[in-house]
């Protein structure tokens, strides 16, 4: 089946993504073998080489599904063999760019699963294009790509930590990301009605709050700055719990009766 997906013909390897799209969905066994098989050479070598959407939805969803189950042998394809970081990122930044807001999804969806891996995965997407992309698709595109792209820029900014312990945040990608002007995009976040996309926004107004390498210690007045308190404050009385707690604390602990005393 590998064989036949590198061949030219596109509809015989847009039958063929579908099928490893529910593989690597449904079994483990079936993924482990299309991974030894050297099967994400072969996605990424076809997102390089085609412009059918036909095609590059389901590659796209293989790839997704492939790195969230392992995400070093993606590190692999990184970091060797014929395709630099710079190649497989940049297939992913074409999509993108793309006119197609399936593929930009997806290609987001991608990053998120890349981003949640290694320390590694992390540096080299931010060190590649595809990040001024992602932070002005935060602010400019439709609701469910925004979200999408919220989490690889969350994940981007924290590195995981074994056991309970809190994840370690990663200063220098979260300095470049507000620098870039992603802040205002997450704040449109809280404002959503959207649970998930809610609790991202406020996962990120916390990175920033208490990161102190960030205008001098000064993260809290950025989200002050723009009207990241306001946002906040509307979940003071709401209906779920989680957000209600963490959305009070946030504004108790970074904004509450000392925030300012010192200026």
């Amino acid at each position: 089946m590998l064989l036949i997906f590198g061949f030219r013909d596109e509809e015989i390897a847009m039958e063929i993504a579908w099928i490893i799209v529910y593989l690597s969905a449904l079994s483990d066994i079936a993924t482990s073998m299309l991974l030894k098989g050297g099967i994400l050479q072969l996605l990424v070598e076809r997102l390089a080489s085609s412009d059918s959407l036909q095609l590059l939805i389901p590659v796209l969803r293989s790839l997704g599904n492939l790195v969230s189950v392992d995400p070093k042998a993606m590190l692999t394809i990184l970091i060797g063999g014929k395709n630099t970081e710079e190649s497989v990122i940049g297939v992913l930044a074409k999509c993108l760019r793309s006119e197609h807001r399936v593929l930009k999804k997806e290609a987001a969806w991608v990053l998120s699963n890349i981003a949640a891996g290694s320390i590694e995965h992390k540096r080299m997407i931010h060190s590649t294009e595809a990040m001024p992309l992602l932070i002005e698709l935060l602010s400019t595109s439709p609701f469910d790509i925004r979200k999408e792209v919220a989490y690889v820029l969350g994940n981007l900014c924290v590195e995981s930590a074994e056991g309970d312990t809190k994840p370690r945040i990663i200063q220098e990608h979260l300095v470049s990301i507000v620098s870039g002007g992603c802040l205002p995009g997450f704040i449109n976040l809280v404002r959503s009605p959207d649970i998930e996309a809610a609790r991202l926004g406020l996962q990120f107004i916390e990175l920033l709050s208490e990161t102190r390498g960030i205008a001098n210690g000064e993260g809290s007045k950025i989200v002050e700055g723009e009207d990241g308190i306001d946002a906040m404050e509307r979940f003071q009385f709401h209906e779920n719990e989680e957000l209600r707690v963490m959305a009070n604390s946030l504004v108790d602990k970074y904004f509450g009766e000392d925030y300012g005393i010192n200026e």
